[in-house]
């Protein structure tokens, strides 16, 4: 992996945009979405950025571009058309310790700017480091027609009713239930019914365990797509083989570990409403199976 994916606050972020004509036009149209405080050097600014500035969303500056001028910035954008003057200037960033982006120039930057879905407090972000453009804006293009501009307004519902859930429910594994009692009576829906869901979402949320079985002999590959839902809401993964690579990166990375627990503590675990993946040894597999019928063994291309 490259680029590793960060989502940063930008509350207060000092960026640096050098130049002013469309390519930089383009990035401050994102910017200004955030809550950074953005400064523009442009030897000379279009009348977008101009436009921009007259707004009062950027602090811009029309002269020329120094080496003193890369100071006191955590991200800074190079677009100037001078692509050598941009290397160098990102030279200078290096230096200082500060994240430079050269545009159309991925070899000197230092990050990347993904593209981007915005539903609000949603954001889905896609990178091909840089090797196929063209592909992230064709996920882009399906993201924005799967994900409906309802879901803007269904977080801000969200967000507004956190501190409530977490004052009424004691346990996050009771909280994690809610929310997905809540997402399931609603769906991605925003509209007159969501409060009525959201109040309907408290009952009924007693803990449920579930037991999921792969056996070592069965790529992850193979899966069912319907398993990947279930392997997202898991709460404990128990093995005392090495996980495969391919089947961790499916699983919920802040799932508790464990070890494979004897039949009487798996018990336990299920009636204190765990739902647990045993990966293991086909024979191993089997007797639990045997022991627990209830179980769904994820097979290829099978629940």
């Amino acid at each position: 992996m490259q680029y590793f994916p960060l989502f940063i606050d930008t509350h207060e972020l000092p960026v640096l945009v050098v130049g002013g004509g469309d390519v930089a036009a383009r990035k401050l149209e994102l910017l200004c979405r955030t809550y950074a405080r953005v400064r523009v050097i442009a030897l000379e600014a279009c009348d977008e950025v101009r436009a921009i500035g007259a707004a009062g969303k950027i602090d811009l500056s029309e002269r020329a571009v120094t080496d003193e001028d890369i100071r006191d910035v955590q991200l800074a954008y190079l677009a100037t058309n001078d692509e050598a003057l941009n290397v160098r200037l990102a030279a200078v960033a290096r230096s200082r310790g500060i994240l430079a982006n050269v545009v159309d120039n991925p070899a000197h930057c230092r990050f990347i700017t993904p593209s981007i879905v915005d539903r609000g407090r949603l954001v889905v972000a896609i990178s091909t480091a840089g090797a196929a453009p063209v592909f992230a804006r064709d996920i882009r293009a399906r993201l924005e027609a799967w994900l409906p501009p309802s879901l803007a307004p269904l977080f801000d519902f969200i967000a507004e009713r956190r501190v409530q859930v977490q004052n009424r429910l004691d346990s996050v594994p009771e909280r994690r239930r809610f929310w997905e009692r809540f997402f399931t009576l609603n769906g991605d829906r925003f509209d007159g019914n969501t409060q009525d869901h959201f109040d309907d979402a408290f009952e009924n949320i007693a803990a449920q365990g579930e037991l999921l079985l792969i056996d070592e002999d069965t790529s992850p590959r193979l899966l069912p797509i319907a398993a990947m839902a279930m392997l997202q809401r898991l709460d404990c993964i128990a093995s005392n083989l090495t996980v495969p690579m391919e089947l961790n990166e499916l699983l919920r990375r802040d799932a508790d570990r464990a070890a494979q627990p004897a039949i009487g503590e798996l018990e336990h675990w299920l009636a204190s409403g765990k739902r647990v993946l045993v990966y293991a040894a086909a024979a191993d597999i089997k007797a639990l199976r045997a022991h627990f019928p209830q179980a769904r063994h994820l097979r290829a291309g099978a629940l």
